[in-house]
């Protein structure tokens, strides 16, 4: 079968430069997707996208979608004729249905298989290719991740951007289709200013290379490479190494269609602000690079990338310098103005701003935070007064000038006004870390001040909006309580803090004058935080059997379940694992099943066969060898010990009736295997790991 590379290009005004990936992303993947339901075959998929296009060239596609084989059943060949042996009204209308003939019907019985029934077959031919091709771009284009559409003009149409040309080519032949209201066409538009007229697009493979022509670079991929070369290269030149952000990087390319990178230059006064809010600044507003020393100390240098190939590049690099100044400016005077008040005097401030309704403000909040914080010091092994202290300035900063015009800078003004304040190192380190870690592979805080903070700070919040009944539902989570969850779990984990998380829940829940007493709340948030173990595990590939099996245990100590989980994972790769699991599973069962007194207590004189002895025998030697290692919680070693019970528990169950006609018999071997089921059971529920069938 014939095929042809096929293009469509969508051009537009500006596209929205942090959702560009995404949208030629979605739309890629939605036209393969159609392509792939339509049973064509097809080569190669490449996507562009710049500031103004979306384009996708699939190579070698079909001309023409494949033929079909329709088989359609009838009424039963009884029932579709009488005893003459003609058709009746029922044959009279599948015969209609299927556009055949009356006198068609007797030729057209076959057995499925039960009996004979009317039959049709006949097959479809396929469809052309390019008449389906403006259906599949329309569907991929309405399908697109687009929060909120617009209309342009006297249009009804609707797209994130006002939409201007299409372009559609299946080999070197136009596309007849209507698209966004535009009839596709072949020609395309090049750089605003230094191309002129249309670019005509000859054929599919050609298109970024005509388009190069016209200084549009299509490719994201090879424009986001190029910039990134480009800035470490201008940079080095001034002297110092930029510093390339990865999400700045793929604004930056969405920006740009023929990129530039310059470098310009501040004034070194401006070094004395917080070299962060100088490259927010920097970064936030003007999409600059900044630049650092070989000890990562600011240099008085930025990188900006221009969407034009100027022939004097030290003017439009001065024309950037001309805009920084004031940005910077601006910066400087909020750094200024707010070291003239302490955070302990903006606390005031905060009492005016809500934090919930329903649990008062921020003020109110870092009252709590700074008990709860207090109270899990010692835990944490920090200072009390300082992890309460810290927890009253923790949010004094929110009130600045410089967060309120860079709110990413919480917690990082805090911990330079902090220090300006005369308060600890500790403390102002705190303030800073009470964020971390931000997100997932994001560093936890350093100090245990900073982790008695960061615990309070977000048990606070969890235990407050669950009181409220506001948990997350389904994707809808405003407070991040999920992420606030994981990094509870991090930091105690990664740290090795020996915290029991209910007691710690009931202590922040102590601290809210309005929330309902009992256990209940306790009960909701200490399962939602610990479930979030699941997701932790799903990264590391460890089996979900692996932390059921841990959480039947019902622990609350999140360092002490994580150690279990890795040493049941460790247990499940053992070749005895599988065994042993199985034989839990059985015992499970049938003292499930039995009435059992509920004792382990075995009596020795009533073990008769050689396999209950020796299974009773390697189980008390095991009880008092992985004693010491439970108490050290040293799982791994414990269960690896407990693994040279294989042999015994197999000749058990091979060798000896446990459901004997002897009631003493009995009763005394359901008690070996209950003793045996506990010694697992010190560590987890190993029975969990046999899968469900």
């Amino acid at each position: 079968m014939s095929t042809s590379d096929f293009l469509v290009e969508i051009g537009t005004e500006e596209l929205p430069p942090k959702a560009l990936r995404a949208l030629v992303d979605a739309f890629s993947s939605t036209i393969t997707a159609q392509l792939s339901q339509l049973g064509l075959a097809f080569g190669d998929v490449s996507s562009f996208a710049a500031p103004r296009r979306l384009a996708v060239v699939v190579s070698s596609l079909q001309k023409q979608t494949p033929s079909k084989e329709i088989v359609a059943w009838g009424p039963p060949a009884k029932i579709a004729f009488d005893e003459n042996g003609n058709p009746s009204r029922a044959a009279e209308a599948f015969a209609s249905k299927n556009g055949m003939a009356i006198e068609q019907l007797k030729g057209c019985v076959e057995n499925d298989g039960k009996q004979d029934k009317l039959c049709y077959r006949a097959t479809e031919p396929g469809q052309s290719t390019e008449s389906l091709l403006g259906g599949i771009v329309e569907t991929a284009l309405a399908e697109l991740p687009i929060p909120k559409r617009m209309r342009w003009g006297a249009k009804r149409e609707e797209f994130v951007r006002p939409v201007h040309w299409i372009v559609m080519l299946l080999g070197n032949a136009v596309v007849n289709a209507t698209v966004m209201g535009l009839t596709a066409g072949n020609t395309s538009r090049g750089h605003r200013f230094h191309s002129n007229g249309d670019v005509l697009i000859s054929c599919p493979a050609n298109y970024a290379s005509e388009l190069q022509k016209a200084y549009v670079m299509a490719d994201f991929e090879s424009r986001r490479a190029l910039i990134r070369e480009g800035v470490t290269q201008v940079a080095s030149q001034a002297g110092g190494t930029a510093v390339i952000d990865d999400d700045l990087l793929d604004e930056v390319t969405a920006l740009n269609e023929w990129p530039v990178p310059l470098a310009g230059k501040f004034d070194e006064a401006f070094l004395e602000v917080p070299a962060e809010a100088l490259v927010s600044s920097m970064k936030e507003h003007q999409k600059y690079f900044h630049v650092v020393d070989g000890e990562g100390n600011l240099l008085p240098l930025f990188i900006t990338v221009a969407n034009i190939e100027s022939r004097d590049p030290a003017q439009v690099a001065r024309g950037n310098e001309k805009v920084i100044r004031p940005r910077l400016s601006d910066a400087a005077f909020f750094y200024k103005t707010d070291l003239k008040t302490s955070l302990e005097a903006r606390r005031e401030t905060l009492r005016n701003i809500v934090f919930q309704s329903k649990l008062g403000s921020i003020h109110d909040k870092t009252e709590r935070v700074a008990n709860l914080a207090a109270l899990l010091a010692p835990a944490v092994g920090a200072d009390a007064d300082q992890a309460r202290r810290a927890g009253e300035l923790c949010k004094s900063d929110l009130v600045s000038d410089m967060v309120g015009e860079f709110d990413k800078l919480q917690g990082t003004m805090g911990r330079y006004y902090a220090l300006n304040d005369g308060e600890t190192k500790d403390v102002a380190e705190a303030l800073y870390e009470q964020y971390l870690p931000k997100f997932a592979g994001d560093r936890i805080p350093a100090t245990t001040t900073g982790a008695a903070l960061a615990l309070a700070d977000r048990l606070d919040t969890l235990t407050g909006i669950f009181g409220i009944g506001q948990k997350p539902s389904g994707s809808r989570d405003p407070f991040a309580l999920r992420r606030a969850s994981l990094g509870v779990l991090r930091i105690i984990v990664e740290r090795s803090i020996d915290l029991d998380l209910e007691d710690a829940i009931k202590t922040a829940i102590a601290q809210h004058r309005d929330l309902p007493p009992g256990d209940d709340l306790c009960k909701e948030v200490l399962t939602y935080m610990l479930d979030r173990f699941r997701a932790w595990y799903e990264d590391e590939n460890i089996a979900t059997e692996v932390f059921l099996a841990v959480a039947a245990k019902q622990l609350s100590n999140p360092l002490d379940i994580h150690q279990r989980v890795h040493a049941v994972q460790a247990f499940s790769q053992l070749p005895q694992a599988a065994s042993l699991a199985a034989a839990n599973k059985r015992v499970s069962n049938i003292l499930s099943k039995q009435q059992h007194s509920g004792e382990a207590s075995v009596n020795r004189s009533l073990l008769q066969e050689s396999a209950e002895q020796s299974l009773a025998d390697a189980v008390d030697s095991l009880t008092a060898e992985v004693e010491p290692l439970l108490k050290q919680r040293n799982y791994t070693e414990a269960l690896t010990r407990l693994a040279k019970l294989q042999e015994p528990v197999d000749q058990f169950f091979d060798d000896v009736m446990v459901m004997c006609d002897d009631e003493a018999l009995r009763q005394n071997r359901l008690s070996l295997l209950l003793k045996l089921r506990n010694l697992f059971l010190e560590v987890a529920d190993i029975s969990l790991l046999v899968p469900a069938k």
